[in-house]
């Protein structure tokens, strides 16, 4: 049976681990379940053992060189309480961290900033957008400061920048509703579009486990915010009218780059987004059955009708690497900023500002005037289908697109005024005005 001593300072300054051993331990006389453990190598450590539910139990109270005798009589009996109670010390001591690691986590989950989990977010939905999409969110966040490639001014920050201090539990809707009245005032579109771009992000921080409980409900749909949010509505004249085509086309088939040139022209006679047709390859294009297949941002792709005067002008652009609409000094290889051209050539043509995603609207209103069929312009556009018959039901073939997109390509260059022999194509054009 384990020997008992009254423990006292110089008794347990004076224990050793007995020769032969690999520890001793000695108990107090005193306070029950209190030891010394002491090993061969000369370690040290107070402990306390009691049974409880019918086996066994040991806890290290800890090293005598930082606990004093009463310290640890005193916390071997408050050990011994809770054993008498039947509750096991070690598990209690689990809880107790594990709350405080809770506690911890909280404080730090409630300290997190926009700004921290943005580029978290942003690497996560990477693969899921655009590389147009992703850059507007990199944009709309910038801090500024940087100097421009092409003048000697800075660039500024974006419209998102200022949220990206805000925590995430101050993420209210008065919050936003302050900032959006703020950045309203100067640049309201990119308000507009910065607010989306947040919206879809508190949205996706509720479905994150680490993140999720932070941003107060209805942070981004109360009445107050809705209100700030500037209106977004697409400008009168940012579509080609009919009457304009003369000058629109003479302008742009004048600008001296023929990828640029073209790629223009084809904005207009498909229809497509920006980012889609800059990004047609080489093997999306078939001239023999007269087929362009896009990389679609709704579908995945689809594969639209290559109309005639199109693939004459493609079929006489220069075959650099894969991109159809190449870019030798572009550092993936494709066109990067058909706008300046764009807008020198409205310009030189006196016509209002037109932006590229107008080419794409004025493709949709302009089909009007050959009669076209609504579902079929949405299809060779790329739109989401509007109705239940639409979306399960009329998925056209390829020849009836063909019909109407044809027609409608013949009136755009009737109305331009261009003459094409679709006969010479691969010939050169030859242009007559009407």
């Amino acid at each position: 049976m384990a020997k008992h001593e009254n423990f006292t300072a110089d008794r347990v300054a004076k224990f050793v681990c007995q020769p032969g051993k690999q520890q001793s331990i000695y108990w107090d006389g005193k306070t029950p379940g209190l030891g010394l453990r002491v090993t061969a190598a000369g370690n040290r450590s107070y402990i306390f053992e009691a049974w409880l539910n019918g086996k066994s139990l040991r806890v290290t109270i800890g090293d005598p060189r930082s606990w004093t005798l009463g310290d640890a009589q005193e916390k071997a009996r408050s050990l011994r309480v809770l054993t008498d109670q039947g509750i096991d010390p070690r598990r209690q001591e689990k809880d107790k961290q594990a709350q405080e690691a809770a506690k911890t986590l909280q404080v730090e989950r409630e300290g997190l900033t926009v700004g921290d989990v943005w580029p978290v977010y942003l690497e996560a939905r990477k693969p899921k957008w655009s590389e147009r999409h992703y850059r507007d969110h990199v944009r709309l966040s910038a801090a500024g400061g940087r100097q421009r490639l092409r003048s000697d001014s800075v660039t500024v920050s974006g419209a998102l920048y200022p949220m990206l201090s805000v925590r995430l539990v101050d993420l209210d809707a008065d919050c936003i509703a302050s900032w959006l009245d703020k950045e309203s005032t100067v640049r309201p579109t990119s308000a507009a579009q910065s607010y989306r771009l947040l919206r879809a992000f508190i949205r996706w921080l509720a479905g994150e486990k680490s993140y999720a409980g932070l941003v107060p409900d209805g942070a981004y749909s109360g009445q107050k915010v809705r209100e700030a949010v500037p209106t977004n509505r697409a400008k009168e004249e940012d579509s080609l009218q009919r009457e304009q085509l003369p000058l629109w086309f003479d302008a742009v088939r004048k600008i001296g780059n023929s990828v640029i040139s073209a790629y223009l022209q084809g904005l207009l006679i498909t229809g497509a987004r920006r980012e889609e047709l800059a990004g047609l390859k080489w093997e999306d294009v078939d001239f023999q059955w007269r087929s362009l297949t896009i990389r679609d941002k709704v579908e995945g792709t689809r594969t639209i009708p290559l109309t005639p005067y199109l693939a004459s002008l493609l079929s006489m652009l220069p075959r650099r690497n894969q991109w159809v609409f190449s870019s030798p000094t572009a550092e993936d290889g494709k066109i990067a900023e058909p706008r300046i051209a764009h807008v020198a050539a409205l310009k030189a043509a006196g016509l209002p500002h037109i932006t590229l995603h107008g080419l794409r609207r004025s493709f949709g209103t302009l089909c009007e005037w050959v009669e076209m069929p609504s579902g079929i312009s949405a299809q060779i556009m790329g739109h989401k289908p509007s109705a239940l018959a639409e979306k399960h039901y009329r998925r056209r073939p390829l020849d009836l697109l063909r019909k109407w997109h044809d027609k409608i390509e013949a009136w755009l260059l009737e109305q331009a005024g261009i003459k094409f022999d679709a006969a010479e194509q691969g010939q050169g054009l030859r242009v007559v005005k009407y």
